[in-house]
């Protein structure tokens, strides 16, 4: 599935497609216009809203991200997608021919935005202005901090981690993944941030320090941030808008290395299952 780091690259990559061109964008007060919507599947992880045609004629205004979810804002109203396991959203300057997945098509004045999901376990939510504020949507309501932005820079990402997890009893990494006090940070960064802060996965998070959260959310904005400048990972076929793979994975201190030594001390990396999901660690590194 597509993490922060994967989402945040297709959130740059359709910007520079869609709003990049000359006279396009929020400066210029106006971007492209959406001249067809169509719709050949509309049962993914839940069926699309008709109402969704409300933006034929419509300019694209802005393309943000919040977690794992892209924001495209109209006027009317904004379109929240989730790439969910298996979907690509791919923009092209002339429609290429059609694949068995291709569901959704926004054709704008000068190409096509394709939405491909084999699985069909993504969405497109279409969020009407009318029904207030974004941030309240029943997707968005419960997400945490955003990792690289300003309100976890510095001490303050770890001061909110330490916060948020007295009195809880859930291991570290299903803290992280819960995404209540911070948000986007997933099962590949997740085993990533955890090693180089050297905090043993299982670790109970209500008995870390605060010393110790300062350094993993040093270590969340800085994982995070390698990855997007990497194109994020390639896992599950993830690529970015103009279609290229990612490269982190190359990178991966743990993740993905089961059996193989350790870059840092050379143990075994290991290998075990905290909620049905793998987590990749260090016994002789995370303590």
């Amino acid at each position: 599935m597509p993490e922060l780091p994967e989402v945040e690259v297709v959130r740059r990559g359709l910007r520079g497609g869609l709003l990049g061109r000359e006279g396009c964008g929020p400066a210029a007060g106006a971007g492209p216009r959406v001249l067809k919507v169509v719709v050949r599947q509309p049962q993914l992880r839940w069926p699309i809203d008709p109402a969704l045609k409300i933006i034929e004629g419509q300019h694209l205004r802005e393309i943000d991200r919040r977690g794992k979810y892209l924001l495209m804002k109209f006027d009317p109203g904004t379109l929240i997608i989730h790439l969910g396991m298996s979907g690509t959203l791919l923009f092209h300057l002339q429609a290429p021919a059609l694949l068995t997945h291709d569901h959704v098509d926004l054709v704008f004045e000068h190409g096509v935005l394709r939405y491909n999901d084999p699985r069909r376990f993504g969405a497109m939510v279409w969020h009407p202005a009318s029904d207030g504020p974004l941030e309240q949507h029943r997707l968005l309501v419960g997400l945490g901090v955003e990792p690289l932005e300003s309100g976890f820079a510095g001490p303050l990402g770890g001061q909110l981690l330490f916060e948020h997890s007295r009195g809880r009893k859930v291991a570290i990494k299903q803290f992280l993944l819960g995404g209540q006090a911070v948000v986007g940070v997933g099962n590949i960064y997740c085993s990533e941030a955890l090693f180089r802060a050297q905090i043993r996965p299982t670790t109970c998070a209500g008995r870390i320090a605060l010393p110790r959260y300062q350094r993993l959310a040093e270590e969340i904005r800085l994982t995070l941030s390698q990855a997007i400048e990497a194109g994020g990972s390639s896992l599950r076929d993830f690529h970015a808008a103009d279609g290229a793979p990612g490269y982190f994975q190359m990178d991966a201190l743990v993740y993905g290395r089961a059996g193989q030594e350790c870059r840092r001390c050379g143990a075994t990396v290991r290998l075990l299952r905290q909620g049905q999901r793998s987590t990749f660690w260090c016994k002789g590194c995370q303590r």
